[in-house]
């Protein structure tokens, strides 16, 4: 039974055949029936437009259908243990896609699961969406060797995913994050002993210098509302501006995973720029998303 909490649970082999099977799927957009007859049961406890959307399509496209509840419809995060939950809920459903804070919920509830079960953002971690980023990524370059990819801006989940994703494929990975904010250590150098190329530096204007894409996401995330006017002040020098493109190659191409904070960690004439391929990467959910469904039911 495959799980996917991160990055590092996809075959090192098998990440590109991932991708590429990704670009195939959005290029024929046919209905197939993989999950004929299946229920995906989804537990959101964070707010979701993309995430959400684009797994409940998925699963329809791919012949199944799904379930979707809240906080306040499950026991989730209540006085039920979570081992209950996944013992009860893996009976009834044939997956479980999952959206929560604490990244050791997932981890117990894989655990005590008996179908497989889908990280669909943790604290720590956001698998599904950097993948859909490197598809993104993929459709423009393939040779993912020799590419500089920036990250600007907090050591967070995306970043963590980011940092997994490096041990997966060639390109080097620069971040810059301010003092007190840069990603969890542990996962850096695990990843660096996975064979990463990871830099890090404190001055944005190096890690984007010359880079192939420059990557951001917002500087305050769900659950950490009470840090926004904090984080406002911190992270002014790491927005993503004209004037901090201009350090990256001609042709850089900017990401970010949405929603978006304008004229925070990024401006509105960036967003709006040539450079920017958000709205490819909101669409790439989707078909990544099917990519991953299919090989967690195929086996192949």
């Amino acid at each position: 039974m495959r799980q996917l909490l991160t990055i590092i649970d996809f075959p090192k082999d098998n990440i590109l055949a991932l991708l590429n099977r990704a670009k195939e799927l959005k290029i024929q957009r046919a209905i197939l029936d993989i999950l004929k007859d299946k229920c995906a049961v989804m537990i959101f406890e964070k707010h979701s437009t993309r995430t959400r959307i684009s797994f409940e399509v998925a699963v329809k496209e791919l012949g199944g259908y799904s379930i979707f509840m809240t906080p306040n419809d499950s026991q989730l995060g209540r006085d039920e243990p979570i081992r209950d939950t996944a013992r009860v809920v893996s009976r009834y459903g044939h997956l479980m896609i999952v959206r929560t804070f604490a990244h050791k919920k997932l981890e117990e509830l894989a655990k005590y699961s008996n179908v497989p079960l889908i990280n669909a953002l943790s604290d720590e971690y956001h698998p599904c969406q950097v993948m859909s980023d490197l598809l993104t990524i993929y459709e423009r370059t393939p040779d993912f060797s020799g590419l500089k990819i920036a990250w600007v801006g907090d050591g967070n989940n995306m970043a963590h995913s980011w940092i997994n994703a490096a041990t997966m494929l060639p390109f080097t990975l620069h971040l810059s994050c301010p003092r007190g904010y840069e990603p969890d250590e542990d996962i850096v150098q695990r990843a660096r002993s996975l064979g990463a190329k990871i830099l890090f530096s404190y001055d944005p204007i190096e890690a984007v210098k010359d880079a192939d894409y420059v990557n951001t996401d917002v500087w305050t995330s769900m659950g950490m509302e009470n840090e926004r006017d904090i984080r406002t002040k911190v992270f002014l020098p790491y927005q993503v501006n004209m004037e901090l493109l201009n350090n990256a190659k001609k042709d850089v191409k900017v990401m970010h995973c949405l929603p978006a904070h304008r004229e925070e960690e990024i401006t509105e004439e960036v967003i709006e720029s040539e450079f920017s391929i958000v709205w490819d990467q909101a669409e790439n959910r989707l078909h990544m998303q099917k990519a991953i469904l299919e090989w967690i039911f195929s086996g192949d």
